[in-house]
């Protein structure tokens, strides 16, 4: 199999699809590997190193697209990158559906076959390729937020672990799953008092314990949410619906009674966020403010730290590359189950019920549109 890689040109995303190890891996697999020009270089792989893995360097994204049958990519596609998508290929990326109309439109249009990594899942039903971006990002989400509490950055002026005599910062964390464990672990190795929120009662246990009480732990209702935001320094979004668009939990109408100059980290960005203010930022102008409380809501937060992330990423990611290119589309799904969760878009159809519902666009189960063509 030809598998491309083609350079991320999302506003300031400096991660790649693979690292030379896994082109290595791939290209003693027996496949051929073409690597647009400079496609690492923002995560510190030069194209030598690509070449030394096997792969050949390409100057033009045109023709990474057009030349590979699957394209390993970082983020979804954008606008620009539309037409070069065609029928029958496979795209292995993030793509985050639910809130991308226009893109799920172009995918059904161009019957292009999108493996969303963040509808993996595995055995234990858990999102393997989403969880080392959730631990990064959850994670850099404290890192942003105390800088974004600075008086000179646009908040508050609070020390996010304050000093003997001052009360630390108060952060809230909506969702105690993987982004909130880690924005957690973060939070409280800065000495801030934290508080987490989460549904399922039996996670607030398990928090609990891995945090031996040094944290608070709420069960979620708009009551309980609109009460801690209300004392809130700094508050990260962190709820997951596989798939699907993150439910709202923070209104507008709650953010009048938060504290001027507190910071929103709204990590639940990529699946449409879940505070009613929050709308899709660069890492060129990251913030906004609503009600007095600054917003940041990067959609793509990991690419700030693109050495760190591709590794992680790739780590992940790798194992399904392999899989797909040694048995092709067909024979992969089939032999893992967790992947063909994976599989958004095929044959001019959306594959992914929680995307279609979202959208309000018809869904086609995978199964059947096998079959039908057999």
């Amino acid at each position: 199999m030809i598998v491309g890689l083609p350079k991320e040109i999302k506003d300031n995303e400096y991660r790649v699809g693979l690292t030379p190890a896994g082109v290595r891996a791939l290209k003693d697999a027996g496949h051929e590997i073409r690597v647009e020009a400079n496609s690492g270089a923002g995560s510190g792989f030069e194209d030598t190193l690509y070449e030394r893995a096997g792969a050949t360097i390409i100057p033009s994204a045109d023709d990474v697209w057009a030349s590979a049958d699957m394209i390993v990519k970082v983020k979804e596609p954008i606008a620009t990158e539309y037409p070069r998508m065609r029928e029958g290929q496979l795209l292995f990326t993030y793509l985050h559906l639910a809130p991308e109309h226009a893109l799920t439109q172009e995918l059904i249009k161009r019957k292009v076959t999108g493996i969303a990594y963040e509808t993996i899942t595995d055995r234990r039903g858990t999102l393997p390729l989403l969880t080392p971006m959730s631990e990064v990002a959850g994670r850099m989400a404290i890192q942003v937020g105390a800088h974004y509490l600075e008086k000179m950055s646009g908040g508050r002026g609070i020390l996010l672990g304050g000093v003997p005599g001052v009360p630390a910062a108060r952060v809230v964390i909506i969702g105690g799953g993987v982004v909130g464990t880690n924005a957690a672990k973060i939070a409280v190795g800065m000495g801030a008092h934290v508080t987490i929120i989460d549904k399922n009662l039996d996670r607030l246990r398990e928090l609990d314990d891995i945090f031996l009480s040094k944290i608070s732990t709420l069960a979620s209702s708009a009551y309980m949410i609109q009460d801690a935001i209300s004392e809130a320094d700094l508050i990260v979004g962190a709820v997951l619906v596989p798939g699907a668009a993150a439910p709202k939990l923070v209104t507008r109408a709650m953010l009048k009674e938060v504290p001027n100059g507190a910071v929103i980290v709204d990590v639940a960005v990529d699946q449409g966020g879940c505070i009613e203010t929050t709308h899709p930022t660069t890492h060129s102008n990251p913030t906004y403010y609503v009600e007095g409380v600054l917003h940041y809501c990067v959609a793509n937060m990991p690419g700030a730290v693109p050495r760190t992330s591709t590794f992680a990423l790739t780590n992940a990611t790798l194992p399904y590359a392999l899989k797909l290119a040694n048995k092709g589309f067909m024979e992969a799904i089939t032999s893992d189950p967790g992947l063909k969760e994976g599989v958004n878009t095929y044959a001019g159809h959306c594959t992914y019920e929680a995307v279609a519902t979202d959208q309000s666009i018809p869904y086609s189960p995978l199964d059947k549109l096998i079959e039908n063509t057999k």
